[in-house]
């Protein structure tokens, strides 16, 4: 029997505690039995969860029994972890247990140093905060979960069942996993990556600043093909100008900055209107649709087409 452990600290998100519950617990072999025992362990008995509290029934005394440890995240980002549920993660990873965090449970799984030099991922908004804290982890905000063999990482809320979801897969075949992802009423795998889940950020406009007018401008014809001429004699200025300006006031080039800017108003339109996907990529100043295919998969990881299938706002109720 397979001992799946769920280590709940204070402040652990719910659904990333309840996801490997259900989904390592409903497995079933195609001999009817069950693969999995699954286990809730905490440093002290009683755990805030949110709304509400919950008795662990089990504790760190017996964690190095498990063959599995998963970390939820906690509510609080900043939490911080026991040096003694430290040093029993490090010794059970010694001892060639697999590891597996959901969503800023990855924090927890970083703080061991067990991350470190290895390629991570969470979810998407604390993305910048574990690469800030840990800068030894290659964190990849763009993606569901990582596999790196003994050590695993997922994206917020979703993801952490995509990850229960491949665990199995890799424990038991592709039809065990199958139907364990029917019960979830989830694909086996999902298209693309969490970038398309992202709600991209305005391209910043900072207020005040000497290009402010500029980028104004430059928001408003997105859908013309703007070259860095056309940008520096707007603003009145040299294209190396142009250019360190950018670079002191956006953090960017102007260019870099225009494509996110239509990359942006390209998502509204897949998500507000029923325009085709050839005359949006008009509309957002790309002179070929195969090119602005390409290019919004590059920045958002899922097709115009996915993308509009997954996020397309219903009709307003007349």
């Amino acid at each position: 029997m397979h001992i799946v452990a769920v280590l709940a600290l204070d402040g652990v998100i719910p659904f990333d505690l309840a996801t490997p519950l259900e989904v390592f617990g409903r497995v079933r072999l195609a001999d009817g039995s069950t693969p999995y025992e699954v286990r809730v362990y905490s440093a002290a008995g009683t755990v805030r969860a949110g709304a509400f509290t919950l008795d662990a029934p089990w504790g760190l005394e017996t964690l190095l029994d498990a063959d599995t440890i998963m970390l939820p995240g906690c509510a609080d980002g900043a939490v911080v972890v026991p040096e003694g549920v430290l040093t029993l993660l490090r010794k059970a990873a010694a001892d060639g247990t697999r590891l597996a965090s959901i969503c800023v449970g990855a924090f927890i799984l970083a703080e061991t140093g067990l991350l470190d030099g290895l390629r991570a991922t969470t979810h998407w908004l604390a993305a910048s905060a574990l690469a800030a804290r840990y800068p030894r982890v290659e964190v990849d905000p763009g993606v569901l979960y990582v596999d790196n063999g003994q050590f695993l990482t997922s994206a917020g809320a979703a993801a952490g069942l995509d990850l229960c979801l491949h665990l199995i897969r890799r424990d038991h075949g592709s039809a065990v996993a199958a139907d364990a992802a029917r019960l979830s009423v989830m694909p086996l795998e999902r298209e693309g990556g969490q970038a398309q889940f992202i709600v991209p950020e305005q391209p910043p406009t900072p207020r005040g600043s000497t290009l402010e007018p500029l980028l104004r401008w430059m928001q408003e014809n997105t859908d013309v093909d703007l070259t860095l001429g056309d940008i520096a004699a707007r603003g009145g200025m040299s294209i190396r100008t142009l250019n360190r300006r950018f670079r002191e006031q956006t953090g960017t080039t102007p260019l870099q900055w225009l494509l996110r800017a239509r990359i942006r108003r390209a998502q509204h339109l897949l998500e507000a209107s029923d325009e085709p996907v050839e005359q949006i990529a008009g509309r957002v100043g790309f002179g070929s649709p195969t090119a602005f295919r390409d290019r919004f998969k590059r920045v958002v990881g899922a097709s115009p087409q996915t993308y509009r299938a997954a996020f397309r706002r219903s009709a307003s109720p007349r």
